[in-house]
């Protein structure tokens, strides 16, 4: 028997170079397959950053543009030509300059705060349609109203020199280096300066409903006391803000009801840092060499060759309470006697257990009553004759919106009768700021339900 002759290696090496084919093709496909997906990634990735982009440049605030600032003399000397770059969200568009593309660096910049910016003297006399507009005027100077070029309304403040330039140069260095380096909802928003040999002025955000003063003293105010309390809380917040968390505290030196500005929606923003002060936490007294603040307001210690701290605020503050529940001035020739100085009378009444009937003389209605008697005793506290026993800012806010219960206060005017007692514990102090400004409440006739007033801050762009 026969066998066919079978060539075992020409059978081997025609397997070995089929599968060699096989995986030569499987390895080009899928290097096809993964070059054409990179390239369709790619794709998909470049135009949805460009459509992101676009819509981010269309909106006109989201990516702020940086642009060149000009400032000019009366020569334009080409000389006086500096480029400063600033973010000029809500300005899309400086004055007088050359916008640039949005780049990646423009779009995280807007999450740093604003900071205020250099215009120059002809820019200020556009912005105010050649300064003929008045809203105020005082010893400092006068306020115009002004529009900027993207239709933001703004009030600028020119500063008079009338032969005092150098307390008009204090005055100037005091708005622009306290506003300058905070930002809070409470505090009015310094746009811009100028700073120029013949005119120093200060370009502020525009305020619609003017000073808390004409809501109070006005025979036609309608604002109820449940919107007052908002106010006085949010005020309060914008002083604890300036004392306690700024890297540098800063003491206004005079809290009044006409430095109280309100927007649209009566939100209230603290105004005119003219007098402000900076210190170092460090160094929590400053010696004045000269009378700050206005009679009636300012604390008793401002009148006194001692040091001063930013409890002189907190004073400021609690006759700015008084005033809110009272709805009157703190002094008025028009009533009784016994009634001339609001705060002595109302601790009159405080003292005879008679509040009630002073909030009926008020008009405060019953649904309001327990918010009226709360501010009146935060007031008490906060005009307590030594600083030491007036409490701090943030603690003020804790009480009047009703998270801390509040005892009964001491004589405001113990000082002219014994000496003064030391209340660091009771109060809290610079150095520890969580503590309670009340303590602990015994009284049933003071104790108050802790009512939240959750209030949601919202900083609009105008």
């Amino acid at each position: 028997m026969s066998f066919p002759n079978f060539d075992s290696s020409a059978t081997d090496e025609s397997t070995f170079d089929s599968f060699v084919d096989n995986v030569n093709s499987t390895f080009n496909w899928a290097l096809v397959a993964s070059v054409v997906y990179s390239v369709v990634m790619i794709i998909a990735i470049i135009a949805i950053t460009y459509a992101i982009i676009n819509c981010l440049k269309n909106s006109g605030s989201s990516i702020p543009i940086y642009a060149p600032i000009t400032t000019h003399d009366k020569t334009d000397n080409a000389s006086n030509k500096v480029d400063v770059n600033f973010r000029c969200d809500p300005f899309k568009v400086a004055y007088d300059s050359k916008g640039e593309f949005p780049t990646i660096k423009g779009f995280l910049s807007n999450m740093a705060r604003e900071k205020p910016r250099a215009y120059s003297a002809k820019q200020i006399a556009e912005f105010t349609n050649s300064y003929s507009n008045i809203l105020g005027s005082g010893g400092f100077g006068v306020v115009y109203k002004g529009l900027l070029e993207n239709g933001v309304q703004v009030a600028v403040k020119v500063l008079t020199n009338n032969n005092r330039a150098k307390i008009v140069e204090e005055q100037f260095m005091a708005e622009v280096g306290s506003l300058g380096r905070t930002y809070h909802v409470n505090l009015v928003r310094l746009y811009g300066f100028c700073f120029d040999l013949e005119l120093k002025a200060l370009v502020y955000e525009y305020m619609e409903n003017g000073s808390l003063d004409k809501f109070l003293f006005s025979e036609n105010a309608e604002v109820d006391l449940e919107k007052l309390h908002v106010i006085a809380v949010q005020t309060a917040k914008g002083l604890a803000y300036l004392h306690e968390e700024c890297e540098q505290r800063i003491i206004h030196y005079d809290i009044k009801p006409e430095n109280v500005l309100l927007d649209g929606s009566l939100n209230p923003k603290v105004a005119d840092f003219g007098l402000a002060k900076l210190c170092n936490r460090g160094s929590s007294q400053m010696l004045l060499t000269n009378f700050r603040g206005t009679a009636g307001y300012a604390a008793p210690e401002m009148w006194k060759p001692y040091p001063v701290t930013h409890k002189c605020d907190v004073y400021s503050f609690g006759i700015l309470l008084f005033e809110i529940v009272g709805r009157r001035r703190q002094w008025d020739d028009n009533v009784s006697e016994s009634q001339h100085w609001l705060p002595k009378w109302i601790w009159n009444v405080f003292e005879k257990n008679d509040l009630e009937v002073l909030l009926l003389h008020c008009g405060i209605e019953e649904r309001d009553r327990e918010k009226a008697e709360r501010m009146l005793l935060v007031a008490m506290w906060c005009i307590q004759h030594a600083p030491e026993a007036r409490p701090l800012m943030s603690n003020v806010v804790q009480m009047l919106e009703g998270h801390k219960e509040i005892t009964p206060p001491p004589c405001p005017f113990e000082h002219l009768q014994s000496p003064q007692r030391n209340f660091n514990q009771m109060n809290g102090t610079d150095e520890d700021t969580s503590t309670s400004a009340s303590g602990t409440i015994t009284s049933n006739r003071l104790s108050f339900d802790s009512v939240s007033h959750e209030i949601e801050l919202v900083v609009s762009n105008r």
